[in-house]
Protein backbone atom coordinates (compact mmCIF):
# COMPACT_ATOMS: atom_id res chain seq x y z
CA UNK A 1 0.00 0.00 0.00
CA UNK A 2 1.47 3.91 -0.34
CA UNK A 3 0.32 6.98 0.08
CA UNK A 4 1.11 9.77 -2.57
CA UNK A 5 2.73 13.31 -1.58
CA UNK A 6 1.08 16.84 -0.64
CA UNK A 7 -2.31 16.23 0.73
CA UNK A 8 -1.18 13.05 2.32
CA UNK A 9 1.54 14.26 5.04
CA UNK A 10 -1.22 14.34 7.75
CA UNK A 11 -2.02 10.25 6.66
CA UNK A 12 1.93 9.74 6.44
CA UNK A 13 1.76 11.08 10.46
CA UNK A 14 -0.88 8.84 11.50
CA UNK A 15 0.25 6.00 9.83
CA UNK A 16 3.77 6.01 11.18
CA UNK A 17 2.56 6.36 14.69
CA UNK A 18 0.34 3.25 14.27
CA UNK A 19 2.56 0.91 12.45
CA UNK A 20 5.54 1.98 15.03
CA UNK A 21 3.21 -0.02 17.23
CA UNK A 22 3.63 -2.68 14.87
CA UNK A 23 6.25 -5.55 13.67
CA UNK A 24 5.37 -9.13 11.62
CA UNK A 25 2.75 -10.83 10.01
CA UNK A 26 1.08 -13.84 8.76
CA UNK A 27 -2.24 -14.82 7.35
CA UNK A 28 -6.94 -15.20 7.80
CA UNK A 29 -10.77 -14.15 7.78
CA UNK A 30 -13.43 -11.51 8.40
CA UNK A 31 -15.47 -10.46 11.38
CA UNK A 32 -16.99 -7.65 13.06
CA UNK A 33 -14.01 -5.10 13.78
CA UNK A 34 -15.62 -3.44 16.47
CA UNK A 35 -13.09 -1.98 19.34
CA UNK A 36 -15.82 -2.36 21.92
CA UNK A 37 -15.87 -5.70 21.01
CA UNK A 38 -13.57 -6.55 23.39
CA UNK A 39 -14.29 -4.11 26.01
CA UNK A 40 -11.37 -2.26 27.78
CA UNK A 41 -8.42 -1.95 26.15
CA UNK A 42 -4.73 -1.27 26.46
CA UNK A 43 -3.26 1.53 23.89
CA UNK A 44 0.09 0.34 22.06
CA UNK A 45 0.26 3.53 19.60
CA UNK A 46 -1.38 6.37 18.71
CA UNK A 47 -4.85 5.05 16.82
CA UNK A 48 -4.40 1.50 18.25
CA UNK A 49 -5.87 -0.22 20.84
CA UNK A 50 -5.75 -3.60 22.13
CA UNK A 51 -8.75 -5.45 23.52
CA UNK A 52 -7.90 -6.44 27.28
CA UNK A 53 -11.33 -8.13 28.47
CA UNK A 54 -10.62 -11.24 30.16
CA UNK A 55 -12.01 -14.44 28.61
CA UNK A 56 -9.39 -16.76 29.82
CA UNK A 57 -9.36 -16.95 33.02
CA UNK A 58 -12.59 -19.14 34.20
CA UNK A 59 -11.73 -21.68 31.93
CA UNK A 60 -10.96 -25.14 34.24
CA UNK A 61 -9.10 -28.26 33.15
CA UNK A 62 -10.78 -31.24 31.24
CA UNK A 63 -9.09 -34.45 32.48
CA UNK A 64 -10.45 -35.75 28.89
CA UNK A 65 -8.23 -33.58 26.65
CA UNK A 66 -5.73 -33.71 29.48
CA UNK A 67 -5.55 -37.16 29.31
CA UNK A 68 -4.17 -36.89 26.20
CA UNK A 69 -1.28 -34.95 26.96
CA UNK A 70 2.33 -37.32 26.59
CA UNK A 71 3.32 -38.78 30.60
CA UNK A 72 4.98 -36.13 32.06
CA UNK A 73 3.94 -33.08 29.91
CA UNK A 74 3.16 -30.44 32.53
CA UNK A 75 5.01 -27.15 30.53
CA UNK A 76 5.32 -26.25 26.98
CA UNK A 77 7.34 -23.17 25.43
CA UNK A 78 5.61 -21.10 23.06
CA UNK A 79 7.01 -19.14 20.59
CA UNK A 80 4.84 -16.42 19.14
CA UNK A 81 5.52 -14.04 16.23
CA UNK A 82 4.76 -10.50 17.92
CA UNK A 83 4.63 -7.12 16.74
CA UNK A 84 1.67 -7.38 14.62
CA UNK A 85 -1.08 -5.03 14.26
CA UNK A 86 -4.25 -6.72 16.17
CA UNK A 87 -5.73 -9.40 15.98
CA UNK A 88 -2.11 -10.22 15.73
CA UNK A 89 0.28 -10.34 18.98
CA UNK A 90 1.30 -7.06 20.16
CA UNK A 91 3.02 -5.83 23.53
CA UNK A 92 1.04 -3.68 25.94
CA UNK A 93 1.46 -0.15 26.82
CA UNK A 94 3.98 -1.63 29.26
CA UNK A 95 6.24 -3.25 26.73
CA UNK A 96 6.45 -6.46 28.02
CA UNK A 97 2.79 -8.42 28.32
CA UNK A 98 2.04 -10.23 25.27
CA UNK A 99 -1.90 -9.77 23.65
CA UNK A 100 -3.29 -10.86 21.17
CA UNK A 101 -6.10 -13.75 19.48
CA UNK A 102 -2.69 -16.32 19.16
CA UNK A 103 -2.07 -15.58 22.51
CA UNK A 104 -6.15 -15.97 23.82
CA UNK A 105 -6.02 -19.09 22.22
CA UNK A 106 -3.08 -20.67 23.44
CA UNK A 107 -3.81 -19.89 26.69
CA UNK A 108 -7.45 -21.12 26.91
CA UNK A 109 -5.68 -24.84 25.45
CA UNK A 110 -3.23 -24.53 27.76
CA UNK A 111 -5.98 -24.00 30.40
CA UNK A 112 -8.03 -26.80 29.09
CA UNK A 113 -5.13 -29.24 29.56
CA UNK A 114 -3.86 -28.43 33.06
CA UNK A 115 -0.65 -26.91 31.80
CA UNK A 116 1.61 -23.76 32.10
CA UNK A 117 2.97 -21.98 29.03
CA UNK A 118 6.73 -20.64 29.01
CA UNK A 119 6.41 -17.95 26.09
CA UNK A 120 8.96 -16.63 24.21
CA UNK A 121 9.17 -14.63 21.08
CA UNK A 122 10.87 -15.01 17.62
CA UNK A 123 10.83 -13.66 14.15
CA UNK A 124 8.09 -15.17 12.07
CA UNK A 125 10.12 -16.78 9.88
CA UNK A 126 12.32 -17.75 12.63
CA UNK A 127 9.60 -20.35 14.78
CA UNK A 128 9.06 -23.10 12.04
CA UNK A 129 12.66 -24.37 11.74
CA UNK A 130 12.85 -24.04 15.42
CA UNK A 131 10.39 -26.26 15.98
CA UNK A 132 12.37 -28.87 14.60
CA UNK A 133 15.37 -28.37 16.71
CA UNK A 134 13.57 -28.62 20.09
CA UNK A 135 14.09 -25.04 20.84
CA UNK A 136 10.17 -25.06 21.07
CA UNK A 137 7.75 -26.74 21.74
CA UNK A 138 4.63 -25.10 20.05
CA UNK A 139 4.63 -21.88 17.48
CA UNK A 140 2.11 -19.59 17.27
CA UNK A 141 1.76 -16.56 14.39
CA UNK A 142 -1.34 -17.05 12.37
CA UNK A 143 0.52 -20.14 10.65
CA UNK A 144 -1.63 -21.20 7.39
CA UNK A 145 -1.63 -24.71 6.99
CA UNK A 146 0.21 -25.38 3.73
CA UNK A 147 0.79 -28.89 1.68
CA UNK A 148 4.84 -27.18 1.44
CA UNK A 149 4.76 -26.81 5.75
CA UNK A 150 2.65 -29.74 6.01
CA UNK A 151 6.06 -31.78 4.72
CA UNK A 152 7.91 -30.72 7.71
CA UNK A 153 5.15 -29.49 10.14
CA UNK A 154 2.19 -30.69 12.62
CA UNK A 155 -0.69 -28.28 12.65
CA UNK A 156 -3.57 -28.21 15.08
CA UNK A 157 -6.70 -26.00 13.57
CA UNK A 158 -8.07 -22.96 15.38
CA UNK A 159 -8.97 -20.42 12.75
CA UNK A 160 -9.35 -20.16 9.30
CA UNK A 161 -7.54 -17.10 7.80
CA UNK A 162 -6.31 -16.31 4.66
CA UNK A 163 -4.36 -14.36 1.89
CA UNK A 164 -5.61 -10.65 1.17
CA UNK A 165 -4.71 -7.38 -0.14
CA UNK A 166 -4.94 -3.72 0.79
CA UNK A 167 -3.81 -0.44 -0.77
CA UNK A 168 -4.55 3.18 -0.96
CA UNK A 169 -7.67 4.61 -1.10
CA UNK A 170 -6.38 6.56 -4.44
CA UNK A 171 -5.40 3.15 -6.07
CA UNK A 172 -7.10 2.38 -9.43
CA UNK A 173 -7.46 -1.45 -8.06
CA UNK A 174 -11.44 -1.89 -6.39
CA UNK A 175 -10.60 -6.08 -6.07
CA UNK A 176 -7.87 -8.37 -6.81
CA UNK A 177 -9.27 -11.50 -8.05
CA UNK A 178 -5.62 -12.26 -9.56
CA UNK A 179 -2.42 -12.17 -9.38
CA UNK A 180 -1.68 -10.91 -12.94
CA UNK A 181 -3.51 -7.80 -11.90
CA UNK A 182 -0.22 -6.68 -9.76
CA UNK A 183 2.09 -6.59 -12.77
CA UNK A 184 4.35 -3.91 -12.80
CA UNK A 185 3.73 -2.39 -9.49
CA UNK A 186 5.54 -3.03 -6.57
CA UNK A 187 4.00 -5.58 -4.01
CA UNK A 188 4.95 -5.24 0.14
CA UNK A 189 4.73 -8.45 2.48
CA UNK A 190 5.90 -10.09 5.42
CA UNK A 191 9.27 -12.14 5.21
CA UNK A 192 9.08 -16.13 5.37
CA UNK A 193 5.39 -16.12 4.75
CA UNK A 194 2.79 -17.80 2.43
CA UNK A 195 2.26 -14.28 1.15
CA UNK A 196 5.68 -14.21 0.00
CA UNK A 197 5.81 -17.92 -1.11
CA UNK A 198 2.35 -17.16 -3.63
CA UNK A 199 4.08 -14.22 -4.86
CA UNK A 200 6.73 -15.60 -5.59
CA UNK A 201 5.82 -18.97 -6.90
CA UNK A 202 2.90 -17.54 -9.44
CA UNK A 203 5.62 -14.35 -10.70
CA UNK A 204 5.46 -16.29 -14.32
CA UNK A 205 1.91 -15.22 -14.32
CA UNK A 206 3.10 -11.58 -15.92
CA UNK A 207 5.41 -12.66 -18.46
CA UNK A 208 2.93 -15.11 -19.55
CA UNK A 209 0.60 -12.52 -20.36
CA UNK A 210 3.30 -10.56 -21.44
CA UNK A 211 3.63 -7.57 -19.18
CA UNK A 212 6.14 -6.54 -16.66
CA UNK A 213 6.59 -8.34 -13.51
CA UNK A 214 5.83 -7.09 -10.19
CA UNK A 215 8.17 -6.30 -7.47
CA UNK A 216 8.09 -8.68 -4.28
CA UNK A 217 9.39 -6.49 -1.45
CA UNK A 218 9.58 -8.45 1.85
CA UNK A 219 10.00 -7.01 5.29
CA UNK A 220 11.05 -8.67 8.85
CA UNK A 221 8.92 -5.76 10.81
CA UNK A 222 5.15 -4.67 9.49
CA UNK A 223 6.11 -1.30 10.92
CA UNK A 224 8.45 -0.97 8.02
CA UNK A 225 5.87 -2.37 5.50
CA UNK A 226 3.35 0.04 6.22
CA UNK A 227 6.38 2.50 5.67
CA UNK A 228 6.55 1.57 2.60
CA UNK A 229 2.87 1.75 1.42
CA UNK A 230 2.64 5.51 3.18
CA UNK A 231 5.82 6.79 1.51
CA UNK A 232 4.77 5.57 -2.12
CA UNK A 233 7.40 2.94 -2.73
CA UNK A 234 5.02 0.04 -2.68
CA UNK A 235 1.78 -0.09 -4.50
CA UNK A 236 -0.46 -3.13 -2.46
CA UNK A 237 0.05 -4.88 0.89
CA UNK A 238 -0.21 -8.40 1.06
CA UNK A 239 -1.16 -10.00 4.13
CA UNK A 240 -3.57 -11.43 6.57
CA UNK A 241 -7.61 -10.96 5.88
CA UNK A 242 -7.73 -10.06 9.49
CA UNK A 243 -4.86 -8.30 9.97
CA UNK A 244 -5.54 -6.22 6.83
CA UNK A 245 -9.32 -5.04 7.74
CA UNK A 246 -8.21 -4.71 11.23
CA UNK A 247 -5.30 -1.89 10.15
CA UNK A 248 -7.46 -0.28 7.32
CA UNK A 249 -10.59 0.41 9.74
CA UNK A 250 -8.10 2.30 11.94
CA UNK A 251 -5.83 4.18 9.07
CA UNK A 252 -6.96 6.93 6.99
CA UNK A 253 -6.32 6.42 3.46
CA UNK A 254 -6.33 2.96 2.57
CA UNK A 255 -8.90 0.10 1.22
CA UNK A 256 -9.00 -3.55 1.94
CA UNK A 257 -9.56 -5.07 -1.38
CA UNK A 258 -10.74 -8.64 -0.91
CA UNK A 259 -9.86 -11.90 0.22
CA UNK A 260 -7.64 -14.05 -2.32
CA UNK A 261 -7.24 -17.34 -0.97
CA UNK A 262 -8.44 -18.96 2.66
CA UNK A 263 -6.09 -20.88 4.84
CA UNK A 264 -6.73 -22.95 7.61
CA UNK A 265 -4.69 -21.70 10.47
CA UNK A 266 -3.06 -23.84 13.88
CA UNK A 267 -0.67 -24.03 16.36
CA UNK A 268 2.24 -25.36 14.69
CA UNK A 269 4.33 -28.63 15.96
CA UNK A 270 7.68 -30.24 14.58
CA UNK A 271 6.23 -33.23 12.45
CA UNK A 272 5.39 -36.39 14.86
CA UNK A 273 4.73 -34.48 17.32
CA UNK A 274 2.66 -36.21 20.13
CA UNK A 275 0.66 -33.44 21.36
CA UNK A 276 -1.53 -32.76 18.85
CA UNK A 277 -4.32 -35.21 19.80
CA UNK A 278 -4.59 -33.14 23.43
CA UNK A 279 -4.51 -29.63 22.02
CA UNK A 280 -7.15 -30.88 19.33
CA UNK A 281 -9.47 -32.09 22.23
CA UNK A 282 -8.97 -28.75 23.75
CA UNK A 283 -9.94 -26.47 20.96
CA UNK A 284 -12.60 -28.78 20.29
CA UNK A 285 -13.85 -28.33 24.18
CA UNK A 286 -13.57 -24.84 23.92
CA UNK A 287 -15.88 -24.83 20.85
CA UNK A 288 -18.17 -26.66 22.36
CA UNK A 289 -18.42 -24.84 25.61
CA UNK A 290 -18.65 -21.45 23.98
CA UNK A 291 -15.36 -20.00 25.31
CA UNK A 292 -14.18 -20.43 21.48
CA UNK A 293 -16.90 -17.84 20.46
CA UNK A 294 -15.92 -15.28 23.22
CA UNK A 295 -11.77 -15.42 22.13
CA UNK A 296 -13.62 -14.78 18.68
CA UNK A 297 -15.64 -11.88 19.49
CA UNK A 298 -13.18 -10.02 21.75
CA UNK A 299 -11.05 -9.98 18.69
CA UNK A 300 -13.31 -8.94 15.94
CA UNK A 301 -12.93 -12.18 13.55
CA UNK A 302 -16.00 -14.49 14.02
CA UNK A 303 -15.75 -14.46 10.67
CA UNK A 304 -13.10 -16.68 10.99
CA UNK A 305 -14.82 -19.19 12.92
CA UNK A 306 -14.45 -22.98 12.42
CA UNK A 307 -16.55 -25.89 13.42
CA UNK A 308 -14.22 -28.51 14.77
CA UNK A 309 -10.25 -28.40 15.24
CA UNK A 310 -8.62 -31.01 12.77
CA UNK A 311 -4.68 -31.98 12.62
CA UNK A 312 -2.78 -31.09 9.64
CA UNK A 313 -5.68 -31.07 7.11
CA UNK A 314 -4.82 -30.47 2.98
CA UNK A 315 -4.50 -26.99 2.41
CA UNK A 316 -7.90 -25.41 1.16
CA UNK A 317 -8.30 -24.67 -2.51
CA UNK A 318 -10.33 -22.58 -4.04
Amino acid sequence: MRTPQPARRRHFLTLALISSAALLMTSCGAGSDDDSAGGGAGTVAKGVRIPTTDVVSGIRKDPAAAGLLPAGVTRLTIAYSVGDTPPGTSHLADGKTLAGQDVDFADAVAKVLGIRLDKQEASFEAILPALGSGKYDIGAGNFGVTEARRRTIDFVTYINDGQGFAARKDSKLQKITELKQLCGLNIATGAGTTFEATLEQNKHVCADAGEKAYKVQTYGESGALWSSLQQGRSDVVMSTINGLRYSVARQPGLKFLNEFHRLDVGFAFKKGTKLAPAFQAAVNKLIADGTYREILDKWGTTGSAIKRSQISPPELKD
